[in-house]
């Protein structure tokens, strides 16, 4: 969006050690304002103060944003940035005019089910330098043993070890997966495939759950793309992404993902699952297409698919044909139906009941399709197949319990 006075401001919000990734910022500086600044503990901040709570940083953008006399402006920001951005901005939904945001998570779940992160909290209470070392040539990815061991050095410079972890002891606790509805501005998520901390399932979710988002899976630890993903992002103008005349209203809702992709990348090797998983990619559009369905562009989840159907037998049969495509191509499939209400924007969709078919994929066994009994009861005469219950099931972000059948049958 290009509202702004030119120059138009653009707030970049990061973590400490996170800024070694300078190469960002030049690019971004040459059209934008950029305002990049420390937190407690780190650069050129107080080295004493180690309040890390969300609701101190927040505190802290709104001070930096008051002394630079912004008004309204970009906010982007990686990893640990990303929830105390989001909480910025639902409370701030007035000042924020765009969002990107990396490789990011909105609650400590996500981090629980990360060995990378496992791994850190075993190494944080240990010798700094060892710590720092392991840090950057282990648990950030990076194949070149150079620059890893530059950020390692980087680290100790810029930030005091008690700061470093208590803002990781800190952002473990971080919950801002309520707040999501509250997000009304143009959101770019992007996501690294492959990200050695969070899974990319989060990113996606992430993205479904925001009203005006687009997600954008990459191959991109050091984030040299970034930039241009960004600038790219902040051109666009109000009105100028083409309308694909999805009207709103009822639908059914498939959500697919590969099952264990990480496992899968552990065995194969990153080329090799990435074309397998760009193969299958194909296949499920294709049978989508085949049942009537529409994949939903402006969501990629770079190891699955979202769909929507205006039939709940078609809908079913696609998610079974799409189980046996995974099978055939030795990526089995995590597979969810619900239907509800959905708005369609600009070839996205969203509302709650995308978030309740994304949970409710989550709980299949690979291979297997589960549904809602909303889902069965459109269905149960027409699909030719037929349902197993599986009980009442607390689903995250959702008032009430769902009632979940898997599906028998059907060829």
């Amino acid at each position: 969006m290009r509202e702004q006075v030119s120059p138009p401001p653009f707030c970049h919000v990061k973590l400490d050690w996170e800024s070694f990734f300078s190469h960002i910022f030049p690019p971004l500086a040459a059209n934008n304002r950029l305002l990049w600044f420390d937190w407690p503990g780190a650069g050129l901040s107080d080295r004493d103060s180690f309040d890390f709570s969300i609701e101190a940083l927040t505190r802290d953008i709104e001070t930096v944003v008051a002394r630079a006399g912004f008004e309204k402006f970009a906010i982007a920001s990686l990893l640990a940035g990303v929830a105390i951005t989001l909480r910025y901005a639902a409370e701030f939904p007035d000042r924020v005019t765009r969002l990107i945001l990396a490789d990011g998570w909105t609650q400590p779940s996500e981090l629980d089910q990360s060995p990378t992160w496992q791994a850190e909290r075993a190494l944080r209470g240990l010798d700094w330098v060892i710590y720092s070392e392991t840090f950057a040539r282990v648990l950030m990815g990076y194949e070149d043993e150079d620059y890893a061991h530059e950020l390692a050095q980087y680290l100790r410079a810029c930030v005091e070890p008690e700061a470093h972890r208590a803002a990781f002891d800190a952002l473990e606790q971080f919950d801002v997966s309520t707040l999501l509805p509250a997000i009304k501005v143009p959101t770019l998520v992007v996501h690294n495939q492959n990200s050695p901390w969070i899974r990319i399932q989060s990113g996606r979710r992430l993205a479904s759950e925001i009203k005006d988002s687009r997600f954008v899976p990459v191959d991109d630890l050091m984030y040299a793309h970034l930039p241009a993903l960004i600038s790219e992002f902040l051109r666009e103008g109000e009105g100028s992404t083409k309308s694909h005349n999805l009207p709103s209203g009822t639908a059914i809702i498939l959500f697919a993902d590969i099952a264990d992709s990480t496992a899968l990348t552990e065995s194969l090797g990153d080329a090799a699952f990435r074309a397998k998983a760009r193969g299958l990619d194909d296949a499920l559009r294709t049978v989508i297409r085949e049942h009537a369905g529409t994949a939903i562009e402006g969501k990629l989840l770079g190891d699955g698919v979202l769909a929507v159907f205006t039939s709940a037998r078609q809908a079913i049969e696609a998610a079974l044909a799409c189980g046996r495509a995974g099978d055939d191509a030795a990526l089995p499939l995590h597979l969810g139906l619900h239907a509800g209400d959905v708005i369609r924007e600009d070839n996205n969709v969203y509302g709650g009941a995308v978030n309740i078919a994304s949970r409710i994929s989550g709980l299949s066994a690979p291979g297997e399709v589960l549904v809602s009994d909303i889902v069965r009861g459109l269905a149960r005469t027409s699909a030719g197949v037929s349902f197993e219950d599986r009980g009442e099931q607390e689903l995250k972000g959702v008032g009430e319990a769902v009632r979940v059948w898997a599906v028998i049958g059907g060829e």
